[in-house]
């Protein structure tokens, strides 16, 4: 029941959008019908057992008490004495309500077991990317990223998603990725924080390898704005600075103004205390996704990851965004994008197909070299934006 209101809260626009209410309304009844039906077959039981128990107990105490009088058992001569009895039956009693209780758990048991069973999925679940046990220390970090030869493969997959990637990304440049739908853009940038490890090569951050290092100190390093932006129930200043330990209004108020965020933060009531509730929903999409490039600007890391993170930006805000990156940020940038128009100005392009680089350079020599490329710009750019 839990997993299929999950399933239609999550994905309640998309319901929405292709008309089907009434299907998952019927999908939903038909689990709370037979919910239902095991939780009344579990009462029924529930309410059989505990007259017929309570029924034999009474019967029990009757029964002691007839077969004590009849056979002279209490009374003047006999050897007990009604107290006896008493205790008897008082005994009696208490194994008949623990025999209840015993049948009450052992209902309960199954359900129990179930919800033991998944916790226990999730605890000894093992943990596949792991600290070395002498890590190497991280200082004077510069930024520079180097795949070598790096494949992945997903867990049970036929297939590698990327193959044999070699490049690097250099402090003070902007390295950009495009590619069509599953080119393997966004799975390549997510072996630089770790989130999996190639399955073959190495990621290298100034020449050492990234698995040789501890990965919480490793992370501060790294600023990672994700495709769709996350914000935590809080104020816009604790967004901003999440995971810092003090919130230093004068980092949060650059941080804003170079994602341009300031905007529309100075006209809402409370400005930077203006209240974000839980995932972000009082805030449009355009807006949360500047809020958490702020975040990752109010880190001052060393290497910035935007995986397709201007997607919901407007074209304006967009330019002004990446102008203002380039002008104030001299650090490593890491871009996935769709659409050309946000990386042609990149120092370096790298081109995905299939999982494998098919070009590399500026937008000007791929327009000429790269035929994946070309292809991707004719879709995005008119003759006139081609020709330039």
């Amino acid at each position: 029941m839990n997993l299929v209101t999950r399933e239609n809260l999550s994905g309640l626009r998309v319901v929405r959008a292709y008309n089907t209410q009434k299907i998952q309304a019927q999908k939903s009844k038909d689990v709370a019908k037979d919910s239902m039906k095991r939780n009344i077959f579990v009462q029924r039981i529930f309410n059989t057992i505990w007259p017929v128990l309570g029924l034999l107990m009474q019967l029990t105490t009757a029964m002691l008490y007839y077969v004590a009088v009849s056979n002279g058992v209490i009374g003047q001569g006999s050897a007990f004495e009604p107290g006896d009895i008493s205790a008897i039956v008082q005994y009696a009693s208490q194994a008949l309500m623990n025999f209840m209780f015993i049948t009450m758990i052992l209902t309960m048991i199954p359900r129990a077991a179930i919800s033991a069973r998944r916790i226990m999925d999730v605890i000894d679940a093992d943990v596949l990317i792991k600290d070395p046990v002498h890590p190497e220390s991280i200082h004077d970090v510069m930024g520079k990223v180097e795949f070598e030869n790096v494949s992945f493969q997903y867990p049970g997959a036929d297939e590698p998603v990327l193959s044999h990637i070699s490049l690097t990304a250099n402090p003070g440049e902007v390295t950009a990725f495009i590619g069509s739908t599953g080119s393997g853009k966004s799975t390549l940038i997510n072996l630089i924080p770790r989130f999996y490890d190639p399955t073959e090569g190495r990621i290298l951050l100034d020449g050492k390898d990234i698995k040789t290092f501890n990965q919480n100190e490793f992370l501060k390093y790294i600023g990672y704005v994700p495709q769709k932006g996350n914000l935590f129930k809080g104020t816009i200043a604790s967004n901003i600075a999440f995971g810092q330990e003090e919130i230093n209004m004068d980092v949060v108020e650059k941080s804003a103004e170079i994602a341009q965020a300031s905007n529309f933060i100075d006209q809402m009531d409370g400005k930077y205390d203006a209240p974000i509730t839980q995932g972000g929903t009082n805030v449009s999409g355009g807006q949360r996704q500047r809020l958490s490039i702020a975040r990752a600007l109010a880190k001052e890391p060393k290497i910035y990851i935007f995986d397709d993170s201007f997607s919901a930006l407007d074209y304006k805000t967009d330019i002004n965004l990446r102008n203002a990156l380039k002008q104030h940020v001299d650090a490593t940038i890491i871009i996935v994008a769709q659409r050309i128009n946000s990386i042609k100005n990149a120092d370096k392009i790298v081109v995905l197909d299939k999982g494998k680089i098919v070009g590399m350079g500026s937008h000007e020599e791929l327009i000429k070299t790269s035929k994946v490329y070309l292809e991707i710009a004719e879709s995005q750019l008119s003759q006139e934006e081609l020709s330039r």
